[in-house]
C-alpha cells in the first residue's frame, strides 16, 4: 500500500483563481492538497513475479540441501537418494497416472532410461558431497552445471558455440578453481563429487531438452522420478541400513521441497526469460551461506563468494548470448 498526495479543488477559489485562469488558460483552479490511500498491487509485472518465483525456488532447494546436510553421512548417500526419489515418485503419482493414460510405455524410452541413469548418478554424488563439505561450497560448485550444458549442447545437439561463449565457459570454470584452490589447499572428496555431479546434471538437462520435442512436460517430470528410483534401487539395496522414522520424515520433507522447487522453477521460467532469471540464482548462495552459518556454524570463505560470482556471471552471459541468437533467428 502506498500513500500518495492527491489534490482537491476548493469550493471558492477566489479572485486569485480568476487571474491564474486568465494567465494560464488551460490550468486547473488552485488546489488544496490532501492525502489518500491508493492500493498498488505487489508484483504487478511478469518480470517481478518471475524473480519472486526464482527467489522462492532458491529457498526451497537450499532447504533440501540443509536437510541432507543435517542427515549427514550416517545414512549411505545412495540409500538416502533412493528414498528421496521414491517419495518423489509417490508425490508425482497424479502426473504419472496422466502420462500412463496417454501412453503405457514412453515413446522414447531409451532417452528416459539414459536420463534416469545420468541423473541418478548425479544425485548419488550430490548426496555424498552434501554430507561432507559446507553447504555454500556445494551450492557454488553446482552453479557450473549451465556451463557444462553449453558444452554438451554444442557436442550433442549441434548448437553453435562461438568464441564469446567459449570464453564465458572458460572463465566460469576458472571460478571453480577459485573455490577449490588446487595446490593451495587439499581438494576434499566431497568437492570432487559435486564437481563430477555438475556435468551429469547438465547431461540430464540436455536429454530433457531433447525429449521436449515429442513429450509433454508432465510426462518428462513424472518419468524422471520413476526411472531415477529404479536406477538407485539396486545400489541402495547393496548398502541398505534400515532408516529411522526421523530420517524417513526428513527425507519425505526433502522430496516435498524438491518437488515444490521444480514447480516454482517452472513457474519462474514461464514468466521470465533465462537472461533475466539467471543472475538471481546467485541468491541460492546467499540462502545457503545464511543456513550454513545459522544451523551448522559454517562460515563461507571469500573464495567461495568470489568463485560463485564468477560462475554465475559467466552463466548469465551465456544465457544472454543464447537469447540474442534466438531473437536473430526469429527475425
Amino acid at each position: 500500500m502506498v500513500v500518495c498526495r492527491t489534490a482537491h479543488a476548493p469550493a471558492d477559489a477566489g479572485p486569485l483563481a480568476g487571474r491564474r485562469r486568465g494567465i494560464y488558460a488551460s490550468a486547473p483552479p488552485p488546489l488544496r492538497s490532501g492525502l489518500r490511500l491508493i492500493r498498488v498491487p505487489l508484483l504487478a509485472t511478469k518480470p517481478a513475479r518471475a524473480i519472486a518465483w526464482m527467489a522462492l525456488t532458491g529457498v526451497l532447494f537450499v532447504i533440501v540441501t540443509g536437510i541432507v546436510r543435517h542427515l549427514g553421512s550416517d545414512l549411505p548417500a545412495v540409500e538416502a537418494a533412493f528414498i528421496r526419489y521414491a517419495f518423489g515418485a509417490a508425490l508425482m503419482a497424479p502426473m504419472l497416472a496422466r502420462a500412463l493414460h496417454e501412453r503405457l510405455v514412453p515413446r522414447r524410452i531409451g532417452l528416459y532410461l539414459l536420463r534416469g541413469a545420468v541423473h541418478g548418478a548425479g544425485v548419488m554424488l550430490w548426496f555424498y558431497a552434501m554430507a561432507r563439505i559446507p553447504i555454500a561450497e556445494v551450492t557454488a560448485i553446482g552453479f557450473t552445471a549451465p556451463l557444462f550444458t553449453t558444452i554438451g549442447a554444442a557436442l550433442f545437439l549441434g548448437e553453435r558455440l562461438r568464441a564469446r561463449r567459449v570464453t564465458a565457459v572458460v572463465i566460469g570454470l576458472l571460478g571453480t578453481l577459485v573455490i577449490l584452490r588446487p595446490g593451495v589447499e587439499a581438494i576434499q572428496p566431497g568437492a570432487l563429487a559435486q564437481l563430477a555431479a555438475a556435468p551429469l546434471f547438465a547431461c540430464s538437462f540436455i536429454v530433457a531438452k531433447k525429449l521436449t520435442d515429442t513429450e509433454s512436460g508432465a510426462a518428462i517430470v513424472a518419468w524422471l522420478s520413476v526411472f531415477v528410483t529404479l536406477v538407485l534401487l539396486l545400489p541402495a539395496l547393496l548398502v541398505w541400513r534400515t532408516p529411522s522414522v526421523e530420517e524417513l520424515a526428513w527425507l519425505f520433507l526433502t522430496a516435498m521441497c524438491a518437488t515444490a522447487g521444480h514447480y516454482t522453477l517452472t513457474r519462474a521460467f514461464s514468466l521470465g526469460e533465462i537472461t533475466l532469471l539467471q543472475p538471481f540464482t546467485f541468491l541460492q548462495l546467499v540462502w545457503a551461506s545464511l543456513l550454513g552459518m545459522a544451523a551448522f556454524g559454517e562460515v563461507p570463505t571469500v573464495y567461495t563468494w568470489v568463485g560463485g560470482a564468477i560462475i554465475v556471471g559467466s552463466a548469465s552471459y551465456i544465457a544472454h548470448r543464447e537469447a540474442l541468437a534466438r531473437r536473430t533467428q526469429d527475425r
